[in-house]
C-alpha cells in the first residue's frame, strides 16, 4: 500500500447513500457536491433515473456520515424543452460565497451537443436562481474558488481539445460569474504509464490555506479493458492560481473496496464534495463510487498539509 493512502480512511458505514435510500425509484446515486448549512452536510447528489437521464438530489445529515434525509423532488433537473440539459444534469460542484449570501453550484449540463459546464446559486438548497450556460461544449468538472482574486471569481473547468484531445485543468475569470475570460492552462494529465496519464479533473472546490490552495483532484488510467479512477492533491498559489506549488505523485485514494471496484462504472473513486471541520481538524470527502454509491473517507487536514509540503516543490 502506498504511505499516502493511510492519510484516508474510509467510513466503515460505507457506502453512505445508495438507491435504497431514496424515497422514488432510480438506478444509482454518486458524485455529489457538498456543503455545512446550519449545522448539517448537506448534499447534492447526481441521480439517475431508470431512463438514464440524471438530476441533483438534495440529502442532509447532521453528522456528515449516517441519518440522512433525502428530498423527494430534484434541485435541478432536465428540461427537456432545452437542449443543454435535455439529456440531464450532473456532478455538482458547491461552493460558499460570502458576497453573494449563499452558494454556488457549478455542474455539468447534458445535451445532444455534448456536456457543458452550468451555474446557478441558492441559499438554502430549496431553491435556486440559475444562471444557465457558462462554458460551452465540450466542457465539465466545474469548481469554483471561494473568494474572487483581483476582483475577479475563479472558475476551474475542463473543456477539451477538438484537436488534441487532451483533457487538462484550466481556468477562467468573471466579474459577474456570467461572462469568462479565455482559459488559462494550470495542470496537465501526466505522460506515459502514471496513475493520471490519460485524463484528469478538478474535484471539490479548493480550500484556502496559509500555503495556497488545497486541491482534489481525479486522474484517470486507461488500461486495456478498463479505466480507473483515482484521487491526487494538490496546492497552489494564493494569488496565482494557475500556479501548481505541490502534486502527489502518487494517489492518495483509490478503488480497493468492493463497492468501488464493483458497481455501473467499476474501478471509480471519483471526488466532488469536501467538508472541512476546523475545530475537529478533520476533512471529509465525498465521492461516487463505481458510478452507483456516494462513499466517505476522512483525514486530518494537518497531516495532509504536512505531507504536501514535504513534497518536493513543482518547478
Amino acid at each position: 500500500m502506498h504511505e499516502e493512502a493511510e492519510l484516508f480512511h474510509r467510513h466503515p458505514g460505507n457506502p453512505v447513500l445508495s438507491a435504497a435510500d431514496f424515497p422514488y425509484p432510480m438506478n444509482s446515486v454518486f458524485n455529489p457536491g457538498a456543503a455545512l448549512l446550519n449545522g448539517e452536510t448537506v448534499l447534492l447528489a447526481r441521480v439517475e433515473d431508470r431512463r438514464g437521464i440524471s438530476h441533483l438530489a438534495v440529502a442532509r445529515s447532521e453528522n456528515g456520515r449516517t441519518g440522512w434525509r433525502v428530498e423527494p423532488k430534484p434541485l435541478i433537473a432536465d428540461d427537456p424543452a432545452d437542449p443543454t440539459t435535455c439529456w440531464g444534469v450532473e456532478d455538482a460542484r458547491i461552493t460558499p460565497l460570502r458576497e453573494l449570501g449563499g452558494y454556488a453550484i457549478t455542474y455539468t449540463a447534458y445535451g445532444p451537443s455534448g456536456p457543458c459546464v452550468a451555474l446557478a446559486v441558492t441559499e438554502d438548497f430549496r431553491s435556486v436562481e440559475p444562471y444557465g450556460v457558462i462554458m460551452p461544449p465540450e466542457d465539465k468538472n466545474a469548481s469554483l474558488l471561494p473568494r474572487k482574486i483581483n476582483g475577479q471569481y475563479v472558475l476551474f473547468h475542463r473543456p477539451v481539445s477538438a484537436t488534441s484531445h487532451r483533457a487538462d485543468v484550466w481556468l477562467s475569470r468573471s466579474a459577474d460569474l456570467r461572462s469568462w475570460t479565455a482559459s488559462e492552462p494550470v495542470l496537465q494529465s501526466r505522460t506515459g504509464p502514471w496513475w493520471d496519464a490519460t485524463r484528469i479533473g478538478m474535484g471539490p472546490p479548493p480550500i484556502e490555506t496559509p500555503h495556497g490552495w488545497l486541491c482534489f483532484y481525479h486522474g484517470v488510467k486507461q488500461m486495456v479493458a478498463t479505466s480507473i479512477y483515482r484521487v491526487g492533491i494538490m496546492l497552489l498559489d494564493l494569488e496565482d492560481p494557475t500556479k501548481v506549488l505541490r502534486r502527489t505523485p502518487s494517489w492518495v485514494l483509490g478503488p480497493d473496496a468492493s463497492y468501488e471496484r464493483i458497481g455501473d462504472v467499476p474501478n471509480v473513486v471519483f471526488p466532488t464534495g469536501l467538508a472541512y471541520d476546523e475545530e475537529a481538524d478533520d476533512l471529509r470527502l465525498y465521492y461516487g463510487a463505481a458510478d452507483s454509491t456516494i462513499a466517505v473517507a476522512t483525514a486530518k487536514y494537518s497531516e495532509v498539509m504536512d505531507y504536501l509540503l514535504n513534497l518536493p516543490e513543482e518547478v
